[in-house]
């Protein structure tokens, strides 16, 4: 008789794919200004530095933030942006912070 397993076995079954694990999992979200799809990027799947709207401050490779785009499906992926988790999270606390000037780049 082998001994009892207080956890289940790990099989293939609930193991996340390398490609869901490195680029998130999808899921819509509600917010004043209407409803989003949102995904949680890992440090380790970013490699360009994107510009986050809610504090214009730069999110560099290998940090962990979100990207959120109209859930509509009306957009296209010039309407995905990148934001700090905290900062996706105070947006309805708190409007854009946009500091730069006309001549300053966009990143995004």
């Amino acid at each position: 008789m082998s001994p009892r397993r207080n956890r289940p076995r790990r099989e293939d079954t609930g193991q996340l794919d390398a490609e869901r694990a490195r680029h998130g999992v999808e899921s819509v979200q509600q917010w004043r200004d209407g409803e989003w799809q949102v995904r949680g990027i890992s440090g380790g799947a970013s490699v360009k530095t994107y510009r986050c709207p809610g504090c214009d401050q730069e999110i560099r490779p290998g940090v962990a933030h979100l990207v959120a785009w109209p859930a509509d499906g009306a957009g296209d992926l010039t309407d995905r942006r990148h934001w700090h988790n905290g900062c996706w999270r105070a947006r309805d606390r708190r409007g854009p912070n946009l500091l730069r000037g006309r001549g300053a780049p966009r990143y995004g």
